[in-house]
């Protein structure tokens, strides 16, 4: 199998857990889920020798780690600037750039304490994440990102706007 049959068959089961991730309420469930993902991918990229996103892959799986346990302030800024730092030492022109902005929003997402705000920060970094997977030259990992993006806003539809609209509008008496 070529690394690149590999790398995609990677990225099909990091799209597994994702689709599971956003279909949780409870914040530790998404971010678990998470963290399988960020592996999975992080092998992904290796493979394809993109080494900026791989590095920001497995930052991504230590601050999920960090982030299930804790959502202090201290960790997430350790976690961006770190993920500043590694994305200017493997620099590799406009992949570094959006895969640095990603794991930004992305680090902001995982210390999020309520999960609303996590989904609408993921949003914005798997925005990013589509437009660097394009430009890498990965088909399954753009997949991976609109799927991801897809199963956030589903998920984000069921916990919070469809709710909101049955308490906007009353139930209407059945008359018989």
């Amino acid at each position: 199998m070529s690394s690149f049959a590999l790398s995609q068959l990677l990225v099909g089961l990091a799209l597994c857990s994702d689709i599971l991730s956003f279909q949780f309420k409870n914040r530790k469930q998404i971010v678990s889920c998470l963290l399988v993902s960020a592996l999975l991918i992080s092998c992904h990229f290796m493979l394809l020798d993109h080494w900026t996103a791989s590095a920001l892959g497995l930052i991504a799986a230590m601050r999920f780690a960090t982030s299930i346990f804790s959502t202090s302030k201290v960790f997430m800024y350790f976690f961006i600037v770190l993920t500043w730092i590694v994305s200017f030492a493997t620099y590799e022109g406009v992949l570094s750039i959006l895969g640095c902005g990603g794991s930004t929003f992305g680090t902001l997402a995982s210390f999020c304490k309520v999960d609303r705000q996590l989904r609408q920060l993921m949003f914005v970094a798997t925005c990013l994440w589509i437009v660097h997977n394009f430009l890498a030259g990965s088909p399954g990992a753009v997949i991976l990102e609109i799927v991801f993006i897809s199963s956030n806003v589903i998920g984000y539809y069921r916990f919070y706007i469809r709710p909101e609209k049955q308490i906007l509008s009353p139930k209407k008496p059945i008359r018989k």
